[in-house]
């Protein structure tokens, strides 16, 4: 028997312990959608989550990272509440552009940028976060072509990176930013190239559940920023610090102190070296913003033993849930949060493992889990689906088709 995660605290069951999401039962809500799979996203815990975040730390930007959950409805909700949107494509501007979001509050970070991307970025008003120094020269000799003045920014890979975190995008050699030693002449040529300097993003990692480690990371990009910022003889309008906050996903897993980091966070701005005298700062968060606050619902369709092991076969799997099948960037496979959706709180009366549809060992869901009996007809609940999830899968393998996705 293997433990399972969490359940994120924003759920609860009704007397008949059928799931609640968004104070709905889960049933109701399948029928709404008309079938199974299913994602849900609460856009009322992802408020709420905005809502801490603004209390716990005043005067700090947010910007939201599309690539967590680039659903449109949500999205739109979620630029309502920020401050600025994050994306990495020409496909995500698009998506962005679609949900009323103006170029001046989006920016563009990823390396690989092909010209037509720079050019609908630079079009757009966007601001281009510079991966190298050959990426820029691309962008301005793009922008004066179109008589565009760009709005430009430089990414900067750390020197540190944050400890503990899932990904490392910071510290030694990345395919990410530019090294901290090259960032000074690029600022140089960007402003006496007459760009529209928007200053530096700094991110050094993701998926961090340690306080301490994102508030020593947080310190030492502004401790970077303002360094450069002086060799440069330019001040940043914007420092962009990243993100790296975590959820728990896993048995163990504690949640983040948010709090903590933002009373760190506010002292450190107020107490700036003076060439950082007027930049704002910004954190960029995806998945602290919508992960918990989505749910997958997939039904069984087959209860079958092999071996004396049980196995809960559903309708759906990693093509829509590619990290919870542990397949995502994972080195040990861990089991997200995961329930009968009707009957939460039952006690467990059998071990079983939730598979997928997929023709590979690979689609499962939960691993050798403690659960209240289940048969063929009752609905899966996967929690922490809101990020990474229906838009990181590989929903056309198999021809198995994408899984409906409702906003409540």
């Amino acid at each position: 028997m293997k433990p399972a995660g969490p359940i994120p605290p924003d759920y609860a069951a009704d007397a008949d312990g059928r799931l609640l999401i968004a104070g709905q039962p889960y049933d109701a809500l399948i029928e709404a959608a008309g079938q199974t799979p299913l994602f849900v996203y609460d856009s009322g815990a992802v408020a709420r989550r905005i809502a801490r975040l603004r209390a716990a730390m005043p005067g700090i930007d947010i910007h939201y990272a599309m690539k967590a959950n680039p659903h449109a409805g949500l999205l739109a909700r979620i630029a309502a509440q920020v401050d600025g949107i994050d994306i990495a494509s020409a496909g995500e501007l698009r998506i962005a552009e679609a949900a009323g979001i103006m170029g001046d509050r989006i920016s563009f970070a990823g390396p690989g940028k092909r010209d037509a991307e720079l050019e609908a970025a630079i079009l757009a008003g966007v601001t281009i976060n510079l991966e190298s120094e050959t990426e820029a020269e691309r962008a301005l000799a793009i922008a004066a072509r179109l008589g565009v003045r760009p709005r430009l920014a430089v990414r900067v890979n750390p020197d540190f990176e944050l400890r503990g975190s899932g990904m490392r995008m910071g510290g030694g050699a990345r395919p990410f930013g530019v090294d901290a030693a090259r960032a000074v002449p690029l600022v140089r040529r960007l402003v006496d190239a007459g760009a529209d300097w928007r200053g530096f993003h700094i991110y050094a990692g993701s998926q961090s559940l340690d306080a301490a480690a994102l508030i020593e990371a947080q310190a030492a990009g502004i401790a970077l920023a303002a360094a450069l910022a002086e060799a440069a003889e330019a001040s940043p309008p914007l420092v962009n610090l990243g993100g790296g906050f975590g959820i728990p996903y896993f048995s163990g897993d504690v949640a983040l102190d948010v709090e903590a980091i933002g009373a760190a966070l506010v002292e450190a701005v107020a107490a700036r070296p003076a060439v950082l005298g007027d930049a704002r700062f910004a954190l960029e968060l995806g998945r602290w913003l919508v992960g918990e606050a989505g749910v997958y619902l997939t039904r069984i369709v087959d209860r079958k033993t092999s071996h004396d092991q049980l196995f809960l076969i559903t309708d759906g799997g990693l093509h829509h849930q590619l990290a919870a099948s542990g397949n995502f960037g994972t080195v040990v496979r861990r089991n997200y949060p995961l329930a009968i959706a009707g009957r939460i709180g039952a006690p467990a009366t059998e071990v079983a493992t939730v598979c997928g549809c997929l023709c590979t060992p690979l689609d499962r869901l939960g691993d050798q889990l403690a659960l209240p009996e289940a048969q063929v007809g009752d609905v899966v609940a996967l929690f922490c689906a809101g990020a990474y999830g229906a838009s990181a899968s590989p929903a056309a393998f198999l021809a198995q088709g994408a899984a409906a996705e409702l906003l409540v």
